[in-house]
């Protein structure tokens, strides 16, 4: 049986009785029934059984008739009901306020109904309730195979498993990346306790409870489905239910989708980009290779990021380069950008459609959420390039970038050239006139409070990375906006600069410049 007691007072003939006090516990679940005939009943009362009772045991003994309820309690009872008419016509009501207070629910049985009779009502009502519940589980297999034998399931996968469980669905990666969430509850909150153990369970918190399933492929975790269900209990189906569910998803995700766009295009196109960059094809017979197989990157704007590792022995850095191009594939929005993936020697080069700039956000996040253990990843991005002929300087590109941070100590996870680009022209001005340049243009500053300093020169820099948006120095910095305006405006008096003059801001970059430039000179002495 489970059934809570709230459901279990809207059965026939127990809907005749009334529940007088522990209205706190009205979610417990009655998993049997129970009929009080011994002293010592509470020996060997089990976890979610109810007890009914004329009452006989502690009919002259209110005292221990309240401590039977904090016995009763101790031992899991989903509650009591006591049948009126024959020793008590009322319930004492020290016995009313001790199930108040223990949450305990408390029930006045109706006298012209046997114990039998409220026993039967019951487990008519779970035979009921249960066949009902393996008839939509049934209905719900049916669906999910139908699902699981289409052609193309993964376009529609989250949607749809959401759908015929009849409950809202996470699926989050092994690295704690959202990947679907159907529910109303942020991401962040479904991932303030991860890492998981790998085990389902259920997940409670203030609101929301969800039943978490471990995605297996073969014994590593790929990840974990939550179903989002408000239900105190899962019956066994139920139960059964999620786990094939949850099979599917973790099939189809990491087969149906991985396996065939590595094999089918990531493979033989990514060696394609390999063979190109050593001249080994034209870029002509590139484009109609990827045209051939719909990759639309070469048919508008699009980038190149070169990702690698550090802090790995040269032994292991093929295994670890092979390592981070599985996980750009399997982050789910890396694989939105639809871009592809080499392993080549200066490490996992990525090329992507670059219309909306969404890969910045998602190459981070990929990189960031890296496992520990598997070296330190870094990726440096080229500017945005129209045409597959400058797919070779994209790739030159990434690697000055990179040449670049590792010279100036940048620690950055993503740099990009379009960012470090004007360091090609001032390379050879000699470091005096970049010392005086700096004294001229922030020197108002750095003679002031060395706190003070680091604080509003960080303020400065950001803004300045920020192309002079307030709003989002101000969520960089994580302060308030006013906090920001106000920022700016003394450091506009302390330099004596107009920040809406681009002049100004072109002076100030180049100050920034040069200060790194400065800083990578003298770290290489």
């Amino acid at each position: 049986m489970q059934l809570t007691v709230e459901q279990a007072l809207s059965v026939y003939p127990l809907s005749e009785a009334k529940l007088v006090a522990g209205f706190g516990g009205v979610n417990r679940v009655i998993r049997a029934v129970n009929v009080m005939d011994a002293p010592d009943i509470t020996e060997w009362i089990k976890e979610g059984e109810m007890v009914l009772t004329t009452g006989y045991l502690v009919k002259d003994r209110p005292d221990e008739a309240c401590q039977l309820l904090s016995k009763l309690n101790k031992r899991g009872s989903s509650g009591l009901g006591i049948k009126l008419g024959r020793y008590w016509d009322s319930l004492p009501e020290p016995l009313i306020e001790q199930a108040d207070r223990l949450g305990f629910p408390l029930i006045e049985l109706p006298y012209q109904f046997t114990f039998s009779d409220q026993i039967n009502g019951l487990f008519r009502e779970e035979m009921k309730r249960s066949t009902g519940m393996l008839q939509d589980a049934l209905e719900k297999q049916i669906r999910l195979m139908r699902f699981a034998l289409q052609s193309d399931p993964i376009r529609h996968l989250f949607e749809s498993v959401s759908e015929v469980v009849g409950h809202p669905v996470a699926v989050i990666g092994s690295r704690g990346q959202v990947l679907h969430n159907s529910s109303d509850i942020p991401d962040a909150e479904l991932l303030v306790r991860w890492p998981w153990s790998v085990h389902h369970q259920w997940m409670r918190s203030d609101g929301w409870q969800a039943f978490r399933i471990p995605l297996m492929k073969q014994s590593q975790c790929t990840g974990f489905a939550l179903f989002f269900n408000p239900q105190p209990f899962l019956s066994p189906i139920e139960e059964s239910l999620y786990f094939q569910a949850a099979e599917l998803v973790s099939f189809h995700l990491n087969f149906k989708y991985e396996d065939y766009f590595e094999l089918s295009v990531q493979r033989d196109f990514g060696q394609m980009v390999k063979r190109f960059l050593q001249n080994g094809v034209s870029a002509d017979s590139l484009l109609e290779y990827a045209r051939r197989w719909d990759v639309d990157l070469f048919e508008g704007p699009y980038r190149c990021v070169l990702s690698d590792v550090t802090g790995r022995g040269a032994a292991a850095r093929d295994e670890a380069l092979e390592h981070l191009k599985s996980e750009l594939l399997s982050d789910g929005k890396v694989r939105a950008l639809k871009g592809v993936h080499v392993v080549v020697e200066e490490g996992v080069l990525s090329v992507f459609p670059d219309a909306e700039g969404d890969w910045e956000e998602a190459v981070g996040a990929c990189l960031a959420g890296r496992r520990a253990g598997k070296g330190e990843p870094k990726a440096a991005a080229s500017s945005r390039k129209t045409s597959v002929n400058q797919l070779s300087a994209a790739f030159d590109e990434c690697l000055e970038a990179r040449r670049l941070s590792e010279e100036w100590g940048m620690a950055e996870r993503l740099v990009k050239f379009d960012s470090m680009d004007l360091a090609f022209v001032f390379e050879r001005i000699p470091p005096e006139r970049m010392r005086t340049f700096c004294d001229r243009w922030l020197g108002g500053l750095l003679h002031r409070d060395p706190d003070y300093v680091q604080e509003m020169m960080r303020t400065l820099e950001t803004y300045l990375a920020c192309d002079g948006q307030l709003n989002e120095t101000a969520k960089k910095l994580f302060i308030h906006r006013n906090t920001a305006t106000y920022r700016i405006e003394k450091l506009g008096e302390i330099l004596e600069v107009d920040f809406k003059k681009v002049n100004d801001l072109m002076r100030l970059q180049l100050a920034f410049l040069f200060r790194r430039m400065l800083a990578a000179k003298e770290r290489a002495l």
